[in-house]
C-alpha cells in the first residue's frame, strides 16, 4: 500500500517500510527499512533543506515524485526508477524477480534478484544491506572521496567504504548522465560501478538512506549537494601562501631556525608546521618543556616574521598520559568488543570524538594548552583513525558499532576543533585533516592525502585523489609535496620527483611541503618529546641551488595568485565549487574533457597539465575553445584542440584565458 505524508511517498509492503521525499533543491531522499519505523539518525549527513514546488501523485498502487530537475517513478512491484526534467532515465533499480518483471510488463527472471536486500544480523536489530542499480555502458563515475589508485574515472572500480591511512571513503558520486547520488551511509561497506550492476553494501544498518539529484551540468549537481551537506568557511587568508612542514622539528629552536632561514632569504612563508611528538606523552596535548620550553615566544616571533604556527594533535591516549585515568574512567575512549581498548595503536587507545563529553574534554586541553598561546590552525592527524589492521569489527564508538557508523569519526574529530573554536569567536576556520566523510566541509576541514610514498606513481595517485576528492563535495584539499615515505635528500632522481610535484602543488588548493626525508636523524633522547626521531632536512634551500632557484620560482608564482586564489575560495564556501576539477566541470559540453585524466582546471580560467612522469620534458595539452595565454610563454593560442608543449625542468603547462587574469608573464 503506497500513501502520501505530507511531503513524503511511504510504502508498506510486507517487511519493508519505504520513504520517498523532495530534499533541497532538484533533490530527492531515499530511506527503507525493515524495523518499525523510519529512524532520523544523528550521523546522517543530509542538512534540513528547504523544498519549493514538489509535486506528488499516488493512486494507492504507483506513485511519482517530482521535485526540480528530478522525478522518481515508484512502480507497483516497489522498483523505483529516476527521471531527469525532460523525461530521460538517469537511474533504475535492479530488479531480477519473475512475479515483479511479469507485472512491469518488461522481461521474465527466475533469479529473484531484489534491488533492496536486507538480510538479518542474527541476535542483532541490524542487517547487512544491498542495493543494485542497474549499470550503464559507457557511463562515467567521479567523486567517492580519496582511494590509491590512478583512475579519476571510477566506472567499472571497486571501491572499499571504509578509511585507512591515504584513503576516505565520501560516498558522493557524480555521473555524466546528469545526476549525483550520496551514499548517506557511515557504516564499512563495498561500492561496485561494474559493467553489469551498480551495487552498494552496507556490512551493518538499521536501513538504507541516500539522496539524488538532478542537474544540467555538473556545477548545478554540485551545487545542490553543497546546500543538503554544507560547504567549507571561506579560507583565511593567512594560509593561502606557501606552507613548510617535516616530519618532524625536535626542538623550538630548530622550528625557529628554519622560520628564519626563509625570513632572511626574503621567501614568504604563511605556516609552518610542529609536527607529532612534541608533547611528553600521547594524549596530554601539551608542549614538553624540555624542547620547546617557552612556546609564547616561539608564536610570538612567528606571527612577526608573518607566519602561523600549525600544531600536531593525535587522537591516540597513552596509558602514561595525565589525562588517560580521567578518560578510561569517564567512557571517553573508543572501546574495544573484547579485551582492552590499550593496544589500538601501539600502547595508546583511542579519542571517541562521536561523544560530545569526549569533544569537549580534548577541546579544552587543547585550549589551555595550545589556543590560549595563539595557536589559530590545529593539524588533527590519525583522522580515518588508524587502527593497526583496520580491525573494523573490534571496535565501538558512542555512536554504536565501527561496522555500523565508523565512517563519520574523522567528521566528528574534524566538529570537535571546529566547534571549539568557533565558541571562542574565531571566524574563516580551517583545520588539517587526513580522512573526511561526507560533511566534514562544514567543519573546516582540509584533507591531505595521507602517508604516501615518494614516487611518480604515488604523484599520478595523487592527481586522480584530489580530483575526486572535490567532486566529493571537499573543496579544500592537499597533498605531502614530494610524497611522505622516502626521498633522499641528495638523491637526482628524487630531486626531480620533489620539482614536479612543487609545480603540481603550486595549484592545489593548499600548497605544502612535508615529508620523512632521509637520511634520518637520531632521536634527541629517551623521554618525552625527545624519543622520536626526525627526517632530514626538507626546506627548498635543502636540495641544491637549482631545486631551490625553481621551488623560489613557484612560491611566488603562487604570491601573485592570491587575488585569484580568494575568489575560488569564496565560490567553495558560497556554492561548493570546487577548487581544483576535473576538465568537464567548466567545459561539459565538449566531449574531449570528459575523458581527459592527466590535466585539470584550478578554477574556471586556468588550464593546469602537471608532468606525472619521470624524465619527461614534454607533453600533450588539450585546450578547449576560446583563446588561451600560456603563462610562462606569454603566446596566445587558439583552443578547441591539442596541442604539444614544451616542459623543462622548471615549468609545467599552464595556460589562462586570455583577458581573465592579470599575472604578470613569469621569467
Amino acid at each position: 500500500m503506497i500513501r502520501q505524508e505530507q511531503q513524503a511517498i511511504v510504502r508498506k509492503k510486507g517487511k519493508e517500510l519505504l520513504r520517498i521525499e523532495p530534499w533541497g533543491p532538484n533533490g530527492l531522499r531515499v530511506r527503507a527499512t525493515q524495523l518499525g519505523s523510519i529512524r532520523d539518525e544523528d550521523w546522517s549527513a543530509l542538512l534540513p533543506a528547504p523544498v519549493e514546488g514538489a509535486k506528488l501523485e499516488t493512486d494507492g498502487k504507483t506513485a511519482v515524485i517530482t521535485n526540480g530537475k528530478i522525478r522518481c517513478e515508484l512502480m507497483v512491484t516497489g522498483k523505483m526508477k529516476f527521471f531527469n526534467q525532460k523525461g530521460e532515465l538517469l537511474l533504475e533499480e535492479f530488479d531480477r524477480n519473475r512475479f515483479r518483471t511479469e507485472i512491469q510488463g518488461e522481461f521474465n527472471s527466475a533469479l529473484e534478484i531484489n534491488p533492496r536486500m536486507f538480510e538479518p544480523i542474527p541476535m542483532t536489530d541490524n542487517y547487512r544491506l544491498t542495493v543494485r542499480f542497474e549499470s550503464c555502458d559507457g557511463e562515467r563515475i567521479f567523486g567517492m572521496g580519496q582511494y590509491q589508485q590512478p583512475y579519476l574515472n571510477l566506472k567499472n572500480c571497486c571501491l572499499e567504504l571504509a578509511h585507512r591511512n591515504s584513503q576516505a571513503s565520501v560516498p558522493f558520486m557524480l555521473s555524466d548522465r546528469g545526476y549525483g547520488f550520496l551514499w548517506n551511509n557511515p557504516a564499512i561497506g563495498h561500492v561496485t560501478f561494474g559493467k553489469n550492476v551498480t551495487e552498494w553494501e552496507a556490512c551493518s544498518t538499521k536501513q538504507m538512506d541516500y539522496w539524488i539529484t538532478a542537474g544540467d551540468t555538473p556545477a548545478q549537481i554540485e551545487e545542490a549537494y553543497a546546500k543538503v551537506t554544507g560547504t567549507v568557511p571561506m579560507m583565511p587568508d593567512y594560509v593561502m601562501g606557501f606552507w613548510q612542514c617535516k616530519l618532524r622539528y625536535q626542538t623550538q629552536e630548530e622550528l625557529l631556525e628554519v622560520a628564519r632561514g626563509y625570513r632572511d632569504r626574503g621567501v614568504p612563508v604563511d605556516v609552518i608546521v610542529c609536527d607529532y611528538f612534541h608533547w611528553p606523552n600521547q594524549g596530554d596535548w601539551k608542549f614538553d618543556p624540555d624542547y620547546w620550553p617557552d612556546p609564547k615566544a616561539m608564536v610570538d616571533e612567528l606571527k612577526e616574521m608573518g607566519m602561523e604556527l600549525m600544531v600536531s594533535v593525535w587522537p591516540t591516549v597513552d596509558a602514561y598520559s595525565e589525562n588517560y585515568p580521567k578518560m578510561e574512567e569517564e567512557g571517553l575512549l573508543v572501546r574495544s568488543e573484547h579485551g582492552k581498548a590499550i593496544g589500538q595503536l601501539g600502547d595508546a587507545a583511542l579519542i571517541d570524538p562521536t561523544n560530545p563529553e569526549t569533544r569537549k574534554f580534548v577541546w579544552d586541553k587543547i585550549k589551555k594548552n595550545y589556543y590560549d598561546l595563539g595557536i589559530r590552525i590545529f593539524w588533527l592527524d590519525e583522522a580515518e583513525p588508524e587502527y593497526t589492521g583496520y580491525e573494523y569489527v573490534h571496535y565501538r564508538y558512542h555512536s554504536g558499532s565501527d561496522m555500523e557508523t565508523g565512517n563519520i569519526y574523522p567528521r566528528e574529530y574534524a566538529r570537535m576543533a571546529y566547534e571549539g573554536m568557533e565558541e571562542q569567536g574565531q571566524k574563516n576556520i580551517l583545520n588539517l585533516l587526513r580522512c573526511a566523510w561526507a560533511g566534514s566541509q562544514k567543519y573546516g576541514a582540509l584533507v591531505w592525502s595521507g602517508d604516501i610514498d615518494s614516487s611518480f606513481r604515488s604523484l599520478r595517485n595523487q592527481f586522480a585523489a584530489g580530483l575526486n576528492m572535490g567532486i566529493s563535495g571537499i573543496p579544500w584539499w592537499t597533498t605531502d609535496i614530494g610524497g611522505f615515505h622516502g626521498g633522499n635528500i641528495y638523491d637526482d632522481d628524487f630531486k626531480e620527483l620533489l620539482v614536479r610535484w612543487f609545480e603540481f602543488g603550486t595549484f592545489c588548493p593548499v600548497m605544502r611541503l612535508h615529508g620523512y626525508r632521509e637520511p634520518m636523524k637520531p632521536p634527541l633522547g629517551t623521554t618525552g618529546g625527545g624519543k622520536s626521531n626526525s627526517g632530514a632536512e626538507n626546506e627548498i634551500w635543502s636540495y641544491g641551488e637549482q631545486v631551490y632557484e625553481i621551488c623560489r620560482k613557484y612560491i611566488f608564482l603562487r604570491e601573485k595568485m592570491r587575488p585569484y586564489i580568494k575568489e575560488l575560495m569564496a565560490a567553495a564556501h558560497e556554492k561548493g565549487t570546487p577548487v581544483m576539477r576535473p576538465m568537464f566541470y567548466d567545459f561539459p559540453e565538449d566531449a574531449v574533457c570528459w575523458d581527459i585524466e592527466d590535466q585539470y582546471m584550478f578554477g574556471p580560467d586556468m588550464v593546469v597539465a602537471p608532468i606525472l612522469y619521470e624524465k619527461q620534458t614534454s607533453r600533450k595539452v588539450y585546450l578547449p575553445r576560446g583563446k588561451w595565454k600560456g603563462l610562462f610563454s606569454g603566446e596566445i593560442v587558439e583552443g578547441g584542440r591539442w596541442l604539444t608543449c614544451e616542459a623543462p625542468l622548471d615549468e609545467i603547462p599552464v595556460f589562462v584565458r586570455e583577458g581573465k587574469l592579470t599575472l604578470s608573464r613569469i621569467i
